[in-house]
């Protein structure tokens, strides 16, 4: 199906949250990624770049589309200019509310704002992550265990979970960032995400940066590119 390959990137893409965090000499500048107005993603100080092909060349500064028309994906090249792109958040954006569903052994967090909808618990535990049901999420329908396996596999951040009242974090790496095949720009690492608001609950570790121009909550990624059928074969 369509979105198969870009599920199987992201796997691939979220097992570097296990890797250890490496140790940074004091002297490294922070990564950081600032969303320019109307514009591109500004990014510095970005070491690890990557999509389905392997490594990207990065410099200390660089930057990347969201407008998704660049013909030079994943770099600007100004086409934002040219056709009007607006970074403006859009009436009928799904609420910013974090929800959360009580188990007898864990607790399962979620904000649907945030979620870039690509289908890592629906297809990975369809016992507890349950489309078209309400509450759409069960967490007694499986083990603690493998509902932590599947929440921490989610490359938005809208899902997370407590045990035993306390609630765990993302996990450690260093910052990178994923071209996603025909999705968003997957972060991991948490670079520093200048002036913007995040949502209620949200991770500053992991997050999804909207790369095809059409979501409603940007600079998040919302999904629009399923519905735009957002298609970036060199990446």
């Amino acid at each position: 199906m369509y979105y198969e390959p870009y599920n199987q990137h992201l796997t691939v893409c979220i097992k570097k949250l296990a890797a250890p965090k490496e140790t940074h000499m004091s002297s490294e500048a922070k990564t950081s990624i600032a969303p320019m107005p109307n514009g591109p993603y500004l990014v510095k100080n970005l070491k690890d770049f990557a999509n389905r092909n392997g490594a990207i060349g990065t410099k200390d500064t660089i930057a990347l589309c969201r407008c998704g028309e660049s013909a030079n994906k994943p770099f600007c090249d100004g086409t934002h200019a040219k056709i009007g792109f607006s970074s403006a958040r859009l009436e009928g954006r799904v609420e910013d509310r974090r929800e959360n569903y009580l188990g007898e052994t864990i607790t399962v967090h979620d904000n649907r704002s945030i979620c870039s909808h690509a289908g890592l618990c629906t297809d990975g535990l369809p016992s507890v992550f349950r489309l078209q049901q309400e509450p759409w999420i069960d967490p007694d329908g499986a083990s603690a265990d493998e509902i932590v396996a599947t929440v921490r596999k989610c490359p938005s951040g809208a899902l997370s979970f407590s045990v035993g009242g306390i609630e765990h974090g993302d996990g450690n790496g260093k910052p990178a960032i994923f071209v996603s095949y025909n999705g968003p720009y997957v972060v991991t690492g948490g670079p520093e995400l200048l002036d913007t608001i995040r949502g209620e609950g949200a991770s500053s570790e992991i997050f999804t940066l909207c790369r095809c121009g059409e979501s409603k909550n940007k600079p998040f990624c919302d999904g629009a590119h399923w519905n735009k059928k957002f298609v970036d074969d060199k990446n």
